[in-house]
């Protein structure tokens, strides 16, 4: 199936309402027109649907707007399901408040002013006709979300509030129920579009395999894109494999002086991974589908579902090799995997943030400017000032130092402070389930922000004509699931220089594992927004490591491999390998081994006990293609 075919697929599938008897059940992320809202799938998983996020930066974003349809007209209860997402730290405030507008008249609620936890927030009655149109109006610019909103002719009808009563309304009113849509069958299923993910696929694909791309946001590259910004490490194309990591090179391009974290998003240009992609005519390309449902038998996955995370439609693509590089080891959770995760002090997830002396955000740019590309163009400087709200539901900075505030001398590279906000260590949820609790984890993040820019603009009185320009919504995650494989690299391993038969990708990085920075611990335990990292002699080793290709399979899981943060490696191995382009080369190691198995008929394992010198062969060539790969590039 080619991927105009499933492009044209999902376009006729899309629906932003469903109709079921007496209920009318809305699902915002499925609207044509979003305005200024974002979609974030990242919980969808926990929550069952993508959410809406009105993600202004402290300016309230452009509606979005959406029809209902009614199989007859008359008085309705509406409920809208919400959260006051600032509840968790019991905060003054209800940032997130947005109102719903019906056919031009809002609703008398505002919502997003109640409830710690996902919830049905009642709307009260209103008379509709056959067809209504719906508006997401947001109030604030702070974070507000909507993820469904609920029609009943039924005045005195309740909602379930979750779990699977709620997952059976939802998926009778949305039609999930029905059998997914037919995908298409794979020599290699890809899960996950970071840097790893991509090099895998397009290996694969060069090497004749046909190959599914399922990417779960718009662009690819994980952290890595200009959704999350974090500039790509490690070191590729080294000695003795010189061409391990020409893939990686062909999609980061070699780092520059104006290259780094954070910075303007065409540095991490989108475009340059997804004409790679779109390139190579062995690639069936999924964006905007998240897989949250896999088949398997006796340790052999048969197929997955991906779910769109715009129309809800499922579609089922199966294959005879799997690749888990959605960095959570989502896929091999689904289907069994062993797998390892450090309940407590393990390393958090960012939300990098910048400010700068603009009349716009970035935000408000792409709202503006749809048919442009908006990552590319310049901001607008102003020497007028730029009023910031006072946020007293924000992380209160107001009597502490912070890097980026004056004073504050003890920070990283003795830079202007200015370079200190919104850098690497504005890092948070060191002790909280990476998986269950990432929301709380992505609005702690979001509280330290605030509240920094608060202080430093309405305390300190500093920067009066700068504003928040850009800021992740896209958690920026370090460490969660690691899939076990038949060795598991540890730190020693490094160390000490263990050298394996099978090593294949090098590790160039140090044991880098973050940690609460201790000055930020004190009264705010738990709740640590700072990070510090590891240093010294023990977490140095003589580089570059070769690791060990038996750490990119599963162990129990017969046709799955690894590539990503969720390989098999310790807590600590892990600082060591979880760079972009270092898993970038993990990925194009995945690519050649899923073709050896395509050749021979074989697994994942048997590359290592039947075919490493055939591995090592194609290791010697590699799978780029030499014109358009950068120069080697270092730490």
């Amino acid at each position: 199936m080619s991927l105009r075919t499933v492009l044209i697929m999902f376009a006729c599938h899309a629906s932003s309402a469903a109709v079921a008897n007496d209920l009318v059940l809305v699902e915002p992320e499925s609207a044509k027109e979003l305005g200024g809202w974002v979609v974030d799938q990242q919980f969808m998983d926990i929550m069952g649907s993508p959410y809406v996020l009105a993600h202004g930066l402290g300016e309230p974003v452009a509606d979005a707007i959406m029809p209902a349809n009614f199989a007859k007209p008359g008085k309705y209860r509406v409920w809208i399901r919400t959260r006051d997402w600032v509840a968790p730290w019991k905060a003054p405030g209800a940032p997130g408040r947005f109102q719903v507008v019906i056919d031009g008249k809002p609703l008398g609620t505002t919502f997003g002013t109640e409830g710690a936890k996902w919830h049905w927030q009642d709307g009260g009655t209103v008379e509709v006709g056959k067809r209504a149109k719906l508006s997401l109006h947001d109030l604030t610019g702070f974070e507000g979300r909507c993820d469904a909103i609920l029609f009943s002719s039924d005045l005195d009808f309740v909602p379930p509030d979750g779990g699977e009563e709620l997952a059976s309304l939802r998926a009778k009113l949305l039609g999930w129920t029905n059998e997914p849509a037919d995908g298409g069958s794979f020599d290699f299923v890809v899960v996950g579009g970071g840097i790893a993910g991509t090099a895998s696929a397009i290996s694969g694909a060069r090497l004749g395999l046909t190959v599914a791309l399922i990417q779960d946001r718009p662009v690819l590259g994980g952290n890595g894109s200009s959704e999350v910004r974090v500039w790509p490490a490690g070191g590729t194309n080294l000695a003795p494999w010189p061409h391990i990591g020409d893939v990686v090179s062909e999609l980061v391009h070699a780092k520059t002086v104006n290259d780094g974290n954070a910075k303007t998003g065409d540095i991490y240009d989108d475009a340059r991974k997804l004409n790679l992609v779109r390139a190579e005519k062995n690639i069936t390309l999924l964006l905007n589908q998240r897989v949250n449902q896999a088949a398997a038998s006796e340790g052999t996955i048969k197929s997955v579902v991906a779910q769109n995370t715009r129309t809800g439609q499922r579609t089922q693509i199966s294959g005879r090799l799997f690749l888990d590089a959605t960095g959570d080891g989502a896929l091999g959770a689904l289907v069994g995997a062993d797998f390892e995760m450090t309940a407590t002090g393990h390393m958090g997830a960012s939300n990098l943030w910048n400010v700068g002396d603009s009349t716009k955000n970035e935000f408000q740019i792409q709202c503006e400017c749809k048919d442009t590309d908006a990552l590319t163009m310049n901001f607008v400087p102003t020497s007028a000032p730029i009023a910031f709200p006072r946020c007293e539901w924000a992380v209160d900075l107001s009597q502490q130092p912070f890097p980026g505030r004056k004073g504050f001398d003890k920070s990283w590279n003795n830079k202007e402070p200015m370079y200190r906000l919104g850098a690497w260590f504005w890092e948070s949820g060191f002790n909280k389930d990476p998986i269950q609790d990432v929301e709380w984890i992505r609005d702690q993040n979001f509280r330290a922000m605030y509240g920094a820019w608060d202080t430093l603009k309405n305390i300190d009185k500093l920067y009066p004509n700068h504003r928040l320009r850009w800021a992740a919504y896209i958690a920026g995650k370090r460490e969660s699931r690691r899939l076990l494989g038949d060795i598991v690299l540890t730190g020693d391993d490094l160390r000490k220089n263990h050298l394996f038969d099978d090593g294949c990708f090098p590790c160039t990085w140090s044991i880098d594992l973050h940690l609460p920075h201790p000055e930020f611990v004190g009264s705010s335990e738990g709740e640590e927004f700072i990070s510090d990292m590891t240093r010294g002699k023990y977490y140095q080793y003589e580089g570059p490591y070769w690791a060990p290709y038996r750490c990119l399979y599963s162990r129990n899981v017969s046709n799955l491999f690894m590539a990503g943060r969720d390989i098999s490696v310790t807590h600590e191995a892990l600082g060591a390998v979880r760079v972009m382009r270092t898993t970038g080369c993990m990925g194009e190691i995945t690519g050649m081994a899923a073709a050896i198995c395509g050749k021979h008929a074989c697994l994942p394992r048997d590359v290592y006990t039947n075919y490493l010198g055939e591995l090592k062969e194609l290791m010697k060539r590699g799978t780029g293609n030499a014109a358009d790969a950068a120069s080697p590039t270092n730490r």
